[in-house]
């Protein structure tokens, strides 16, 4: 996939020949009718609607050669925020330089009606993006909305943590430069079946014991906004799934199986309370070492027969065939990010008839 250099895309207009006239714009506030967003979103301010989340994003139409999108940047670490940019289903990736950016993210093109994605790329602990605006000839009521929507749970395999090396390799840059949320399993199959997608995910988490330092549990943090602080109540009437997939454990290892087991059927009960029509796909996790996996697999066997015994016959469970630890400190790669979506896609195709 051919990514454009955001040294390119990160002014507000493209050089134009000797004597043309650049086309007139206008600015559109972020509380425009017609611009669409999607994921656990902060609309406190609807001027500026600030996200943390991996994998938020917003979708636009719009008439005319080209676009530009504003956004805020909180700046947490330095300059580690990225974006993904899809104009007309081709995606670029970008990273945001300045707490407040105006991204071209299209010019010259041909046709007169577009379809625009922006998507956040990165995790909640590099910080929140606000969406200011966009600039453009003039915005369109948006694409109808899938009537299918996916919730994924998980930690930084489901983030897109260590997955993209196009611009800057393992080992070089920071850590956050190969985060890419868009590209990850979860959106990959919520695009491949036409669902719309909300990633609810944070590195390190874990069921019941987070890696590195990280004070917090899923189950804590899960009806939150900002789940890496776990901050800002979220409203679960703002996006009721119908599949919620689980890819918990990796960070937890191997624990004893009766706590463990407690702990997943308590969570399991917690998302049926939220989401009364979901189906719940228990995952294993598919960078986990085969002792493990082993284990993953007997637990959540147990958990599913217990959660069926109990009544819901809407909870399933899904083992993935093989580990995929190719991309940066044992995370899956991009490429691999692929095959993990096709393996889950195939079975939530043949599970629920999409």
């Amino acid at each position: 996939m051919k990514y454009v250099s955001a040294l390119l895309l990160l002014t507000l207009s493209l050089p134009v020949s000797a004597g043309a006239k650049p086309k007139p714009t206008i600015f559109y506030p972020a509380d425009n009718q017609h611009i669409q967003y999607t994921g656990r979103i902060d609309f406190s301010d609807a001027k500026k609607p600030r996200c943390w989340a991996p994998g938020a994003y917003f979708t636009a139409r719009f008439a005319g050669p080209s676009c530009a999108v504003v956004v805020n940047d909180e700046m947490l670490w330095g300059k580690h925020n990225y974006l993904e940019v899809v104009v007309d289903g081709k995606p670029s990736r970008l990273l945001l330089t300045g707490k407040e950016n105006t991204v071209t993210v299209a010019e010259n093109l041909p046709g007169k009606v577009h379809t625009l994605t922006v998507c956040k790329n990165t995790e909640s602990n590099i910080g929140y993006l606000e969406f200011v605006g966009l600039r453009c000839a003039k915005l369109l009521p948006p694409p109808a909305r899938p009537t299918r929507r996916i919730e994924f749970i998980g930690n930084s395999i489901t983030c897109g943590t260590g997955s993209d090396e196009s611009v800057v390799p393992c080992g070089k840059g920071q850590w956050h430069d190969q985060h890419n949320a868009y590209q990850a399993y979860g959106p990959t199959t919520a695009r491949t079946l036409g669902a719309e997608w909300q990633l609810t995910a944070v590195s390190g988490i874990g069921l019941m014991h987070s890696c590195c330092d990280l004070p917090l549990v899923m189950p804590q943090v899960f009806d939150k906004i900002n789940l890496r602080e776990n901050l800002l109540p979220w409203d679960f009437s703002r996006y009721q799934p119908d599949v919620v997939t689980v890819c918990l454990g990796q960070n937890d290892g191997v624990q004893d199986s009766t706590t463990f087991c407690r702990n997943y059927l308590s969570f399991l009960q917690t998302l049926r309370r939220r989401y009364p029509k979901a189906q719940l796909v228990c995952l294993t996790s598919p960078m986990a070492d085969a002792r493990l996996t082993a284990v993953l697999r007997r637990y959540l066997t147990g958990v599913v027969a217990q959660a069926n015994a109990a009544g819901d016959a809407a909870v399933r469970k899904f083992f993935f065939s093989r580990s995929y630890t190719s991309g940066c400190d044992s995370h899956p790669s991009l490429a691999e990010h692929q095959l993990i979506a096709a393996e889950l896609t195939a079975f939530l195709k043949s599970t629920l008839g999409w």
